[in-house]
């Protein structure tokens, strides 16, 4: 859609790298602003971020490469091409999660106290990108005759001059949706690991639901796409951190109370 967004002279800013680029600013103000309300150590976010970013993109890249495992044994020679292309956005969250919790084991800070602070900025950060993947047209939406259908008319990756649905707008307004809901959330008193918790439950329930609208190839696991089974186990996952702290209290006071 805008593959190109500007550009002066011999310098092209493209829209998806653009995008990216302003939700981690975006994310970085938030988070900073947020961890100073809350007298936590903001010096940290950045090396955070940094940790994320390139945990991240390294994830996000290897499980791209899973996914494609089949087509990459039959040619391997395409390997250098999916270096520079090619992206899952959950491999990036697991990925750049590893990379923030190996940089705050060695600092020897809290992951989860950290996770429950910047969980509104990663959704926050993953809604601008799904903007730049609008963009870029890439994680587009199957046909529709809905109202809401859309025509690429510049695009590598979606299908031309037919209507589909928007995807990634449908993304990325659940995503802000999201991060409205968690600061909304996180604004009383919470036991650790519940905002980080609800922000895996419902990104894993949101994104579940939206891959049955999209039609770009991204691998499958028997009836579900490669995101929906690992959305299954996220939110499992959410759901343990979201109780962790209510299932250890009960535990704790009977071991109080042990003769």
């Amino acid at each position: 859609m805008l593959p190109e967004l500007l550009k002066i002279g011999k310098l092209t800013i493209n829209g998806y790298g653009f995008m990216i680029s302003l939700g981690i600013v975006a994310a970085l103000i938030l988070g900073n602003y947020r961890g100073r309300k809350r007298g936590m150590n903001t010096d940290i976010i950045l090396d955070i971020a940094i940790y994320g970013v390139i945990g991240g993109v390294i994830g996000g890249k290897l499980l791209f490469m899973l996914t494609e495992l089949p087509y990459i044994i039959k040619n391997p020679v395409v390997i250098k091409d999916m270096l520079s292309a090619g992206f899952v956005l959950y491999g990036a969250i697991l990925g750049g999660a590893l990379g923030v919790y190996i940089l705050l084991r060695r600092k020897k800070m809290s992951f989860i106290k950290y996770f429950d602070l910047l969980a509104p900025s990663v959704v926050l950060a993953q809604g601008f990108g799904r903007i730049g993947c609008f963009f870029a047209g890439c994680c587009y939406g199957k046909p529709t005759n809905g109202p809401f259908g859309v025509i690429f008319r510049n695009s590598n990756y979606a299908p031309t001059d037919i209507h589909i649905h928007p995807t990634q707008i449908y993304s990325s307004l659940g995503d802000f949706a999201i991060a409205g809901i968690l600061i909304y959330f996180a604004s009383k008193p919470r036991k650790d690991g519940q905002v980080g918790g609800l922000y895996m439950i419902l990104y894993s329930i949101g994104r579940f639901f939206i891959e049955f609208l999209r039609d770009d190839p991204r691998g499958n696991v028997g009836f579900f796409s490669t995101s929906q089974f690992i959305c299954i186990f996220i939110l499992i996952c959410g759901i343990i951190i979201y109780m962790l702290e209510k299932i250890k209290a009960p535990a704790s006071h009977h071991e109080k109370v042990q003769p």
